[in-house]
């Protein structure tokens, strides 16, 4: 099994952005935790970061028909990137979109997700947690 695991804008900084929202946990050490669990279940993980729209069309595209899932924290392109949202709806792969903090509790822009009606769920409010509990629904 292999999981793509993509983070969009500014998840780079987790860590140091914000702590009191997104934690003081950086992406690396969210990365090794993933890594380490997807390990103990033998599957392969392949993480992706950009700041960049494009990219991260991009990305998924070029992985098609070789991953069985995807792992997405889409950052502010959660609710307003139709262009992503069209590119995980034609990937054939599932993903779930994840969100460190409780999207729903934060200002009202962040409250809709276009990208969420074309994944098979979502997981907001858990902190880095979120991306753990992601990757648990494909490793069962």
């Amino acid at each position: 099994m292999k999981i793509l695991i993509i983070n969009g804008p500014n998840i780079n900084l987790t860590g140091n952005r914000e702590p009191g929202i997104y934690g003081s946990v950086t992406l690396e050490d969210i990365n090794g935790m993933i890594a380490k669990r997807a390990a103990q279940a033998g599957a392969e993980c392949e993480f992706f970061q950009s700041n960049s729209e494009g990219a991260l069309i991009d990305f998924i595209q070029s992985r098609m028909g070789e991953a069985d899932g995807i792992i997405l924290n889409a950052g502010a392109y959660t609710h307003y990137s139709y262009a992503l949202r069209d590119c995980v709806a034609s990937c054939k792969i599932p993903v779930i979109e994840v969100h460190m903090s409780n999207i729903a509790s934060r200002e009202e822009f962040r409250h809709k997700s276009v990208i969420a009606p074309v994944c098979v769920g979502q997981i907001a409010g858990f902190a880095y947690k979120s991306y753990l509990l992601a990757l648990e629904y494909f490793l069962l």
